[in-house]
């Protein structure tokens, strides 16, 4: 049986299979194995084993496990065949036995004749330790060869030199030629007797045998290798090199050649030496000619040019250790700097930075001591750059990745605070996070390095928490709604968010996005830098650093700062940071103890089982995020004893320290503030309602101190804001929670009642009155900080929950409210110092003065912060000297006031009328640039849009019970209507008052009264001359929709009114309905709620339903809101054009050509027919006119032309030539215009010349608009050409198009402008001979005796009766045969 061979490719399955199938045959195999004795003597080759003993592998019988790793017995020699092992012999006399034909090997050893080797006795020293060893400077003056040599090698080199040196004299001895470098390489046979033959072996010395044997051996095998190279000519000898060459290892080859160069070297100095007299030739380091080589010397053997000698701090000596090849490159570094290469041209140049993140000039100049020099790249220059600090990060010394990180840190503090302003090119932090450092940070926080762990939590704060930030939000708390704040996450714009009005807040948090949950962390910061970080894990190491490393107490703090960044983040974020398995747990175990040990004098050396501010504040900002958040911490971490703890006691009785203690117990105040403001903890008050008492009663005091504690000022403006929440929880509404809804379930029985909190004011009221006596004291009045806001919103909210408590008699709170006016508001508008801060209004408003609300410099689209870096300037929204607060806060409780005493209006008028606020609002409808949405800006906007709307509300009720419209009526519906555009997510309920008691109210368009539609009409008549039609006179329909306004608010109510979802939860939170709050994060704010032209955006609604809808829609909603929409624009540009200066021109115009393509049929009402008429003449203005611009991108609007694409397709389809329809297709038409809208009408709609048949009479805007300056188009002068000579253009069916395109050629065709380009030139004199050649006679007098327009005139211009001479001697320049077949006529 034949076996084949395994073939290449086979696995080992196939060779498993070959084997089997062998064994099975059962046939002797080829090759039998003899397994020999290791001991010589004991090998019987004829002698086979007697058993076949084959190591076949199964794996059948293998196990499915490996063996467990246990040691293994030791292992037994198993004894040779017929030799058993004797267990009791002797090893030594065994081994013995076995080892006697070692002899045998000795035999054969020659060992090393020593006879003639010197003995040396150590050299007697006086020194403690043996001298180093150095070597000879005899040895160290020599070349070295380019191989890198041992030193026990350089030592065997010196030691055949010496024995050169001491050979026989008759030795020849070879001498350098110095021409021999020029010379090309000679063949050993021509060599032979010349000064370099072969005299003796170079590699075969004969050292180690005895002296006259090793002479005798190596001269005859020299002997031999000269016979034999003799023997051959120079083509065999070279055949032979190459052929060894290829053989041989290069790096044998390269140890040969050197060898050799060594072993010449020594005998050209031993020549030297022998021969004193002789004149000294330089010996140069290349490689000498070898016999056996006649390649090409190689690169690095060749002689380089001297480097320039280095000024070295220390002179390298010769007896130090491997410094006999002294490598010049190497020692760079230890030479003075180069000096500081001077900048000469505008290049940039790489940032570098100190220790201390400062950045340093290009030129600056620092001593080295500094440690700023440590780096390869541009050495001369001090400082550090990113990418090398971000090397260093790697670095395997963990003193190095700190100070790295320390150090970057630095760098983005000082960048977040704006220090290096325009000396760099872009973003410090968008650079850094596109390299990657938000992922270095977090890799950095799990090193097993208590430091490097400290710097990247503090790296990291400094990335997150934008300075300034906390500070603002914390001091502005108490303010009118301060606590409700935006969170602080991009604005991410996509599809998904825009159906998902309806979808509760908490809804939202627990869903993810199948895209989001498949995204990696990178992906995901690139757009959002905290979803990325939590996206690594980052909380279960944060909470692991707490936890188990225990650390100090700055990185304590900067983990706690780092959480409640996270938890400002967004709703989902929070849930996040609560959720992550004992995370809290450990910050309020930890930080938040019961019982701690007194506190010494000196910083803390450690946090752990101490009470922490920062802790107190983290739950408090968790508790922002949410209803069911404030239920889950009111209900467990054993809350509630931990916030009696800090409240029961005053915060110098605490064994804390002093600012600390007020710190904690500020945030406790906080913390039950906003559990409060959502119908939670109240129980509480019923506990520690003596310990609020003793609190209120030493508010005297604290207020009287001199100068007053910012810390006990915000500690009690955040009391005030607690009895604020409580005094409203007393009075709310407990409806039904909805369905479905995730929210916690409360008791529909208040947990606080009234007779529990109506013995608040009377000690709140004095507090309040004593902080008034510092108003003219600009100094204190601004120490107090937000304490006097805090006061009066206290009041707000108990008179509001005073007047809703149905079991109380009305006359009560009736006769308290006149008794605060006499005694205290009244004299209180009255005062000069309160006129100061209604003056600073302009001042400090964001509206006013929008670049106070810039972007930070280091503003990033996927990290928001305010960027409040530095702090606020005192005046400002949220400065020191801020009237806002105030303000809103007076004003507040004066709407309440007014809202529940309606006979105290008259009394309250007076301040509507403040000189400073009607300035401010002045300012605040002019016509500015809005202002960029940023972070920052929304929120000093929202806070300011706050006081907007409370004197708004208030006039709003004044108005309505005064007979007489005041003066400044007029101004305050401005302000409505500009604020509606204004208003930012959170605000729905405000938007919806707006526009239920506000803007379309009778009582705000005094000019109604005043005689405006008759003013309007008289206005018409001197500009635009009487109308036929007495019905479509714009003071007529004035008039009519001032009886309709009940109709247009109906409409507008409709269509912009807020999603409910959003209105109901602005409406909770604004009324005060705690148990219906949800949340005090209010919804990102991408945008204004409305857009700043929503006065069209019924007709908007109303032209996308038709194009969804090709049936049609109802002819009379369609009619309704069409008019109502027309009524009301027409009331805004006629008596409040400032309502519609944010709508450019241009984007009116694409509305009121919406108007015409939503239906085939509604262009012909006449009522909608009147109302465009009018907003057509009011848009065709001469003042207005100039504004209008197609060509810059509208809002609202992909592109201009297409929209007048469409327009044109319905014009030619259901027009029938409508003269209004027309004049609309023709106001794009004019030459300032794109040439794109007029070649689209030639060219691609030509159809619609013969229906534009308005009159040249008709036209709203001056002939001269089309006409001047000429057409430049060619293309388009060809359409106007064909378009005459055609037919399609006609005086009859398009009188102006007509007028216009007969202007245009005939000012190309009579044109010489000798700058024009061959193309233009040839187009000119063909279309002018064709001119010349028309067979219609009356075109071709037009075209050729054209003179300019005239609009009185039937036609619409004039004819030359003659034309010019030079016209005359231009039409002489055509050619004699298209002369002779027309008719010249004059």
């Amino acid at each position: 049986m034949m076996l084949s061979r395994p073939k290449p490719g086979e696995s080992e399955v196939d060779l498993l299979r070959f084997q089997s199938q062998f064994l099975e045959a059962g046939t002797a195999p080829a090759v039998q194995l003899v397994r020999g004795s290791r001991r010589r003597g004991d090998t019987h080759p004829d002698q086979l084993p007697a058993q076949d003993h084959r190591d076949v592998v199964m794996l059948d019988n293998l196990p499915d496990l490996p063996p467990a790793l246990v040691p293994a017995p030791a292992k037994k020699a198993r004894p040779s065949p017929g030799q058993p092992l004797l267990h009791d012999e002797d090893p030594e006399e065994r081994l013995n036995r076995h080892d006697q034909h070692i002899t045998a090997v000795l035999s054969k050893i020659i060992e090393r004749d020593t006879s003639s080797v010197a003995v040396t006795l150590p050299v007697p020293s006086t020194v403690a330790f043996p001298p180093v060893f150095c070597r000879s400077r005899e040895r160290q003056g020599k070349s070295a060869a380019p191989g890198k040599r041992s030193i026990f090698a350089q030592e065997i080199a010196a030691r055949r030199g010496t024995e050169n040196r001491l050979s026989a004299t008759g030795e020849v001895v070879p001498s350098p030629d110095p021409l021999q470098d020029s010379a090309p390489p000679q063949t050993p046979s021509s060599r032979d007797g010349g000064s370099r033959g072969f005299h003796r072996s170079n590699l075969v010395t004969g050292k180690g045998l005895r002296s006259q044997a090793a002479e005798q051996e190596v001269q005859t095998i020299h002997e031999e290798n000269v016979a034999r190279l003799q023997a051959m000519d120079s083509e065999e000898i070279l055949k032979e090199q190459q052929q060894l060459l290829a053989q041989l290892d290069p790096s044998l080859v390269a140890f040969l050649r050197s060898h050799s160069r060594a072993s010449e070297q020594a005998e050209t100095k031993a020549t030297k030496e022998q021969s004193p007299g002789r004149p000294k030739v330089p010996v140069t380091e290349e490689e000498p000619n070898m016999s056996t080589s006649t390649s090409k010397p190689k690169k690095e053997d060749k002689l380089e040019p001297r480097a320039p000698a280095l000024k070295l701090p220390v002179t390298p000596t010769k007896e130090w250790l491997h410094m006999d090849t002294v490598e010049l490159d190497k020692l760079h570094w230890t030479q003075d700097l180069p000096p500081i290469r001077r900048q000469q041209t505008q290049e940039r140049m790489q940032a570098r930075f100190s220790l201390q993140g400062e950045l340093l000039a290009p030129d600056v100049d620092l001593p080295t001591h500094l440690g700023l020099h440590h780096h390869g790249e541009e050495a001369e220059r001090a400082g550090y750059s990113l990418q090398e600090l971000f090397h260093l990060t790697r670095s395997q010394v963990s003193q190095q990745r700190a100070l790295a990180l320390q150090v970057l840190s630095q760098i983005i503090s000082r960048a977040q605070a704006g220090e290096f302003g325009d000396r760099l090119v872009g973003s410090i932090l968008r650079l850094l996070l596109d390299a990657g450092f938000l992922f270095l940070l977090r890799f950095s926080l799990d090193d097993r390095v208590d430091s490097v762990i400290a710097a990247a939590v503090r790296a990291l704060r400094t990335l997150l928490v934008a300075p300034g930030d906390e500070e603002l939000l914390d001091s502005t708390f108490s303010w009118y709604h301060g606590a409700s704040v935006f969170p602080l996450m991009p604005s991410q714009e996509g599809k998904e968010d825009d159906d998902e009005d309806e979808e509760p807040t908490t809804e939202k948090a627990k869903k993810k996005t199948p895209k989001e949950e498949s995204r990696p962390p990178p992906d995901l910061a690139r757009h959002d830098v905290i979803k990325g970080l939590l996206a690594t894990n980052l909380l279960p190491r944060l909470r692991y650093v707490l936890e188990v490393a225990c650390p100090g107490p700055s990185v304590v703090l900067d983990i706690l700062a780092v959480l409640i960044r996270l938890a400002r983040h967004s709703l989902e974020s929070a849930v996040r940071v609560l959720e992550c398995p004992r995370l809290i747990e450990t910050v309020v175990r930890e930080f938040l103890p019961t019982s701690w040990s007194p506190m010494g004098v000196g910083p803390l050396s450690s946090l752990y089982k101490v009470p922490c501010a920062a802790a107190m504040k983290l739950l408090r900002v968790l508790a922002s995020a949410g209803r069911n958040i404030a239920a889950r911490l009111l209900s467990s971490f054993d809350f509630r004893s931990r916030l009696c703890r800090f409240i029961a006691e005053a915060p110098q009785e605490l064994a804390l320290p002093p600012e600390e203690a007020q710190m904690l117990s500020t945030e406790a105040f906080r913390l039950w503030a906003v559990v409060a403001s959502y119908g939670q903890g109240g129980d509480l008050y019923r506990e520690l309602y003596p310990v609020l008492m003793q609190a209120l009663q030493t508010l005297p005091t604290e207020l009287s101190t001199h100068p007053p504690q910012p810390a006990s000022m915000q500690r009690m403006a955040s009391l005030l804001t607690l009895l604020s929440q409580l005094t409203l929880a007393a009075s709310s509404t407990h409806p039904e929670p909805a369905s479905g809804s995730a929210e916690v379930c409360v008791s529909a029985i208040p947990s606080v009642t009234w007779t529990q909190v109506s013995g608040l004011r009377p000690l709140v009221e004095p507090c309040l009155k004593q902080a008034l006596r510092f108003l003219p004291r600009p100094e204190v009045w601004n120490a107090l900080g937000p304490v006097p806001s805090a006061g009066m919103l206290f009041l707000s909210a108990y008179y509001r929950a005073w007047s809703l408590q149905s079991g109380l008699c009305p006359e009560d709170w009736l006769q308290d409210i006149e008794r605060l006016l006499d005694e205290f508001l009244l004299p209180l508008l009255r005062e000069p110092s309160l006129g100061r801060l209604w003056d600073s209004l302009r001042d400090c408003s964001p509206l006013c003065s929008p670049l106070s609300c810039a972007p930070a410099p280091e503003a990033l689209p996927s990290l928001v912060s305010l960027g409040c870096a530095g702090g606020c300037p005192p005046l400002s929204v949220a400065g020191s000297a801020s009237p806002f607060p105030f303000l809103t806060a007076l004003l507040s409780l004066l709407n309440t006031l007014v809202q529940i005493h309606k006979g105290v209006c008259g009394k309250l008028a007076a301040v509507l009328a403040t000189p400073g606020l009607q300035s401010y609002f002045l300012q605040c409808v002019a016509p500015v640039p809005a202002a960029q949405l940023t972070p920052f800006s929304a929120w000093a906007l929202r806070h300011e849009y706050h006081l907007q709307y409370l004197v708004l509300s208030l006039a709003q009720r004044v108005a309505t019970l005064q007979p007489e419209p005041a003066a400044n009526t007029a101004l305050h519906h401005a302000v409505a209507l500009v604020l509606l555009s204004r208003l930012l997510p959170g605000s729905e309920y405000l938007a919806q008052e707006l526009l239920l008691r506000c803007v379309f109210r009778m009582e705000f368009l005094p000019e109604k009264a005043a005689g405006g539609p008759e003013a309007a009409d008289f206005s018409d008549g001197l500009s635009l001359g009487n109308s036929g039609d007495p019905q479509c006179r714009r003071g007529v329909l004035l008039a009519q929709a001032c009886q309709d306004l009940p109709s247009i608010r109906s409409c507008y109510l409709a269509h912009c009114s807020p999603a409910r979802a959003s209105l109901l939860t602005s409406q909770a939170l604004y009324r005060g309905e705690l148990l219906r709050v949800s949340s005090l994060l209010l919804p990102v704010p991408k945008e204004p709620l409305l857009p700043t032209d929503w006065p069209f955006q019924p007709l908007i609604h109303l032209y996308h339903q038709a194009s969804d809808t090709p049936s049609g829609l109802p002819a009379a909603d369609t009619i309704g809101i069409a008019m109502r929409v027309l009524q009301w624009v027409l009331v805004l540009e006629s008596w409040r054009p400032e309502a519609l200066w944010a709508v450019p021109p241009a984007a009116r115009l694409a509305r009121l050509m919406c108007v015409f393509l939503v239906d085939s049929e509604l262009f012909r009402e006449t009522p909608i027919q009147h109302l465009v008429g009018a907003l057509l003449s009011r848009l065709c203005q001469p003042q207005v006119l100039p504004n209008l611009n197609l060509d810059c991108p509208l809002p609202g609007l992909t592109s201009f032309p297409d929209l007048y694409a469409s327009f044109l397709d319905h014009f030619e389809a259901v027009s029938f030539g409508d003269h209004l329809f027309g004049a609309l297709v023709l106001l794009p038409l004019q030459r300032r215009f794109s040439v794109t809208l007029r070649l689209a009408l030639f060219g691609e709609h030509v159809g619609v010349l013969r229906a534009l048949s308005l009159p040249l009479t008709q036209l709203p805007v001056p002939l001269e608009c089309y006409t001047e300056p000429a057409e430049d188009s060619l293309a388009l002068l060809q359409l106007y050409f064909r378009a005459l000579v055609t037919g399609a253009l006609r005086p009859h069916w398009c009188p102006v198009l007509y007028t216009v395109v007969l202007a245009h050629v005939n000012s190309f065709i009579f044109s010489q402008d000798p700058k024009s380009s061959d193309e233009v030139k040839a187009a000119r004199r063909n279309m002018l001979q064709k001119t010349w050649l028309l067979a219609d006679e009356g075109l071709r007098q037009h075209l050729l005796h054209y003179k300019l327009p005239n609009c009185s005139l039937p036609e619409g211009f004039e004819l030359y009766s003659q034309l010019p001479r030079l016209r005359q001697q231009h039409l002489q320049t055509l050619p004699t045969e298209v002369l002779q077949n027309g008719t010249f006529k004059t």
